[in-house]
């Protein structure tokens, strides 16, 4: 098998180079083909130092590219484009991958029964989640890149996320590469997160078939500033944002209210509700979650309203 790890980063040579450091480890049948492409979308730190230290230390492993249009979908798209691999694995640059990972994650993807296949990430070994985060909910710790479904493999019928997950390249040349209007833009505080999501979408609607394989196991880093509720309801917010952008609203929807389906309106009081009356701390939170992610949606629908309005009347206002 040919593989193509894909990282890209941005300004974070500290938690690359351990990210560097643990795909170094990696363990594979020697049959295998495998290189770790690492794309700088456009980082103004240590990043091309610390990723020309692994390069030199292995030349045949390691590759370095410099993307240096802002937007994560720029980076995953030029990794794609110059990968060598025919399955292509995807990952972050703050992330620590267990030895085995690369191979469990990819050795599904050998033939064509497959189409793409998701790992299991965990929180950093030491973390301890304070009482306020939910503890029910398959999205509970999604702000905090986990994804976590288990110990049983299954066909999954929920993309994966984009910091464990792996694609056979043939997908790519048939359903094309990841949007660029939805990944997160270094510098910008809004910008939308949903470009993985997207592209799993996009493959699931089409009948591909996407592993959960649970033994392809890292540990996301939990940096302090992230365990906030501010950093869970904004996270939340673009999140959101970039699902409407990404998927529309729901189908068959047919009454608006300025651009906004009436539904928004409905779930926005009901999960108010929920928020305000509720007792247990988490609890209230998670309704607070859900009003922040509704809103989200109302905004970017409102948005788009005004924006489709301003295109109209092609004088740039609305």
């Amino acid at each position: 098998m040919n593989i193509t790890v894909i990282l890209c980063t941005y300004n974070r040579c500290h938690s690359l180079s351990r990210a560097l450091e643990s795909l170094a480890a990696s363990r594979l049948p020697y049959t295998f083909k495998w290189e770790i492409l690492v794309v700088d979308n456009n980082s103004n730190d240590g990043t091309r130092e610390v990723a020309q230290k692994f390069c030199n230390l292995w030349p045949d492993r390691f590759r370095y590219l410099f993307e240096p249009r802002a937007g994560k979908s720029y980076a995953l798209n030029t990794g794609i484009k110059n990968a060598a691999g025919h399955v292509l694995a995807f990952t972050d640059d703050d992330v620590v991958v267990e030895a085995d990972w690369l191979q469990n994650l990819t050795a599904s993807l050998n033939d064509d029964a497959w189409a793409g296949s998701a790992g299991r990430t965990l929180p950093e070994r030491d973390f301890s989640p304070p009482r306020w985060i939910p503890r029910k909910g398959l999205y509970a710790l999604a702000p905090l890149a986990v994804f976590d479904r288990g110990t049983v493999p299954f066909q999954l019928t929920e993309p994966p996320f984009g910091n464990n997950m792996a694609y056979r390249r043939a997908v790519f040349e048939k359903y094309g590469g990841f949007r660029v209007d939805l990944g997160p833009c270094p510098g910008s505080p809004h910008s939308q997160k949903s470009e993985d999501s997207e592209f799993g979408h996009r493959l699931i609607a089409a009948g591909e078939r996407l592993r959960y394989e649970p033994s392809a196991v890292l540990y996301h880093a939990v940096p302090q500033n992230r365990v906030q509720k501010k950093y869970f309801l904004d996270w939340w917010f673009d999140k959101s944002r970039g699902d409407i952008r990404g998927f529309g609203v729901e189908p068959g929807t047919r009454w608006f209210i300025g651009g906004i389906p009436v539904y928004l309106f409905r779930r926005f009081t009901l999960w108010g509700l929920r928020w305000l009356l509720a007792i247990d701390p988490s609890v209230r939170f998670a309704g607070k979650l859900k009003v922040w992610g509704i809103a989200g949606m109302i905004f970017e629908c409102r948005r788009a309203a005004v924006e489709t309005a301003a295109n109209r009347n092609g004088d740039g206002r609305a």
